[in-house]
């Protein structure tokens, strides 16, 4: 392992976060200077980031806590047109008005990471929007378009994979990388900012943003990409079969989310307390070694960091204790997740498939909802289901007044007729 003068790309390196470096010598230097600038860019593709963009906000974190100034560029401009890199298709374009409210979602979880401000270590929000939706094309062309090579562009990997595997690539997406690249140094300019991180499938776009300052303006810039995670099973990281795990607590709830990282796979419990947590390296290495049943606790640490970090440290307490009331304890935690059901419904009766499925959202259709009563991994208060028929109503709400429902021994949903 390199020795790091910056204090930035020696916590990076030791905690997992570093995948290529452009000029690692130059970067490291540039990164022990104070004022030094870096920023990772996001695409308003949502209304909210999900678990798989935490690594770059980390790093935006890592580098404010080390004297740095992070830079937060929202895509309001390049989101007009989708970035392709790796993608199979086409992203679907979205209109001015999609964009404007995922932005508005997104900026929301920034500020539980970084401090902004007015001073120089506070952190920077800024839209590309504000220079690319200006732009002249006949002079961007003239003045930009002749530093761009076609013949390396087209030897890109992110551009490649689509050519070799025959699937359209428009004019459209070609032209996000030289967006992308410009946004470099446009925010050099403005900012004095030479340093682009982003995940390893952006390398080839942050170097020509690299090699733009170079040409345009004589910049020294610098890259720095982090590894693509996938689980150890080889599961791609925020990605469940009941959909995205979402930053933003509207989409996904405190306690679920800790139940997310509760649920790490044994294998990469240090390696995600390096990534999502600011514990101690040493006692990162002492939960590492805990072998058998106590691994538990380690995953119950690490749940409750990385939530605390997200929704604050109340938030993570009250989810650890849920789970502890719910799981240990063997009771009923109001502070599970609840769904409020019209108190008529349950007159009628609901059937037991249509809950899971349409009320919980525990299973993605009544069909997984079926195969999971034939395996005994549906229960309500309890008691596993053995017939898909059964009809929820009135007489299955305990004394608390809900009708839990469980997926498994993990997932749990409170019906509160209301």
């Amino acid at each position: 392992m390199t020795a790091h003068r910056s204090d930035f790309l020696r916590i990076l390196s030791e905690r997992g976060f570093i995948h290529q470096m452009s000029d690692e010598a130059g970067l490291d230097a540039a990164a022990a200077q104070s004022g030094f600038s870096g920023y990772i860019g996001f695409d308003a593709t949502a209304t909210s980031l999900h678990v798989g963009s935490l690594m770059q906000i980390m790093a935006l974190r890592w580098l404010q806590k080390t004297g740095g100034r992070p830079i937060a560029l929202m895509g309001g401009g390049t989101s007009r047109i989708g970035d392709p890199s790796f993608k199979d298709e086409a992203r679907k374009l979205l209109s001015d008005e999609q964009i404007e409210e995922n932005l508005q979602g997104i900026r929301k979880v920034f500020a539980t990471y970084i401090d902004f401000g007015d001073g120089p270590n506070d952190a920077l929000m800024v839209n590309n929007a504000d220079w690319l939706c200006d732009l002249n094309y006949l002079d961007f062309l003239r003045d930009y378009g002749r530093h761009f090579s076609v013949n390396r562009m087209l030897s890109f990997d992110s551009v490649k994979l689509r050519l070799d595997r025959e699937q359209s690539l428009s004019f459209l997406e070609f032209n996000y990388m030289i967006l992308q690249a410009y946004d470099f140094t446009e925010l050099y300019r403005r900012y004095g900012c030479r340093l682009q991180m982003g995940g390893s499938d952006q390398w080839g776009n942050i170097v020509n943003g690299i090699d733009l300052g170079r040409r345009t303006d004589n910049a020294e810039l610098f890259a720095l990409t982090t590894p693509l995670l996938t689980t150890a099973s080889g599961g791609k990281m925020g990605k469940t079969a009941n959909g995205a795990i979402w930053l933003n607590a509207d989409l996904l709830g405190p306690y679920e989310f800790w139940q997310y990282f509760r649920n790490t796979e044994d294998a990469d419990v240090v390696r995600f307390l390096k990534l999502y947590t600011e514990l101690p390296l040493d006692e990162i290495a002492r939960l590492g070694a805990l072998g058998g049943a106590e691994i538990n606790e380690a995953k119950k640490i690490l749940a409750t960091e990385v939530t605390a970090l997200l929704h604050g440290r109340a938030a993570a307490e009250e989810a650890a204790a849920t789970a502890r009331t719910t799981f240990e304890e063997g009771a009923l935690s109001a502070n599970l997740p609840t769904i409020e059901i019209a108190r008529g419904e349950l007159v009628e009766g609901i059937g037991v498939l249509a809950a899971f499925a349409e009320k919980a959202g525990l299973v993605a259709s009544n069909g997984e909802a079926r195969r999971q009563v034939k395996g005994g991994g549906l229960r309500v208060n309890d008691i596993v289901i053995a017939d898909e028929r059964a009809v929820l109503t009135q007489a299955d709400l305990t004394g608390e007044g809900v009708i839990k429902l469980s997926l498994g021994r993990k997932k749990h949903v409170l019906l509160k007729p209301v």
